[in-house]
C-alpha cells in the first residue's frame, strides 16, 4: 500500500478509515463504471474529498485499482490463520466456501468481474495482476488435485490441467450469471456443484461425450 506523506511506518486510525472508505467508494464505482470511465473525482466526490485528497493517499489511479483488486484477495484469506490459500485438497474447501462468501459482497464481485473482464484489452493497468492471479492458481489448483490423487490412489490423469483451469472459469463465469440473474443462480451452491462435479470427473472420468451422441 502507498505509505503515508509523513513517512511513517504506522498508519493512524483516522487515516485507516479514509482510505477504507476510498476503497469502498472505488470498488463501488469501478463497479459499475468500469475502471475507465469511473474517475478519481468520482470516488473524492463520495468520500468528500478532493482529487488530490484521493492522490494522497494511494497516489495515482492505477494504484488504487490495484489495491481494490489485492483488497478483495485480502478478504477472502482473512478468516485463515496463515490468511494464505490453504494447499492440497483443503483447496477445493476453501473455493467452495469463497463462492458462498462472495454471495454476501455483490459489490467486491461486480468489481472484480468488471475488472478482470477488462484486463484483457491493451495496456490495461490490472493486466498484470491477472495474468499472475490466473497463473498462480492454476498452479495451486494444481497442485491440489496432485495431492488428492496421491490421496486417493489414483495415477494422475492428464486432465489435470485443463480440470485447473476450468474450476477457475467456471467459478468466474457463476459470478456473472449471478451479478445479471441474482435470484435465478444461486453463486453457492452452482458453485460448489461444478467443483464437486470437475473433482470428480478428474478422479472418475466417465465416458466420452462421443459415447453420448454416437459420433465417432
Amino acid at each position: 500500500m502507498a505509505t503515508e506523506a509523513s513517512g511513517s511506518t504506522r498508519t493512524r486510525p483516522a487515516t485507516r478509515q479514509k482510505r477504507m472508505e476510498i476503497l469502498n467508494a472505488a470498488i463501488e464505482i469501478f463497479g459499475n463504471k468500469g475502471s475507465t470511465n469511473g474517475t478519481l473525482a468520482d470516488v473524492a466526490d463520495q468520500v468528500g474529498l478532493t482529487h488530490a485528497g484521493v492522490l494522497h493517499h494511494f497516489g495515482s489511479k492505477q494504484n488504487l485499482l490495484l489495491e481494490v483488486l489485492a483488497y478483495r484477495d485480502e478478504t477472502d484469506v482473512a478468516e485463515l490463520t496463515e490468511q494464505h490459500i490453504p494447499g492440497g485438497p483443503e483447496l477445493f474447501v476453501h473455493l467452495v466456501r469463497t463462492a458462498f462468501l462472495n454471495a454476501t459482497r455483490p459489490g467486491i464481485v461486480q468489481a472484480y468481474t468488471v475488472l478482470s473482464n477488462e484486463s484483457v484489452t491493451d495496456d490495461h493497468p490490472a493486466r498484470g495482476f491477472f495474468e499472475e492471479r490466473y497463473t498462480t492458481l492454476r498452479r495451486e489448483v494444481t497442485h491440489a488435485f496432485q495431492a488428492l490423487c496421491k490421496q486417493e490412489g489414483v495415477t494422475e490423469p492428464d486432465t489435470i490441467a485443463a480440470a485447473s483451469a476450468s474450476i477457475l472459469a467456471v467459478m468466474d463465469g457463476l459470478q456473472l450469471q449471478w451479478l445479471l440473474h441474482p435470484d435465478v443462480v444461486d453463486l453457492g451452491e452452482a458453485s460448489e456443484f461444478a467443483i464437486r462435479a470437475i473433482v470428480n470427473g478428474v478422479l472418475n472420468p466417465g465416458p466420452e461425450l462421443t459415447s453420448y451422441t454416437g459420433k465417432e
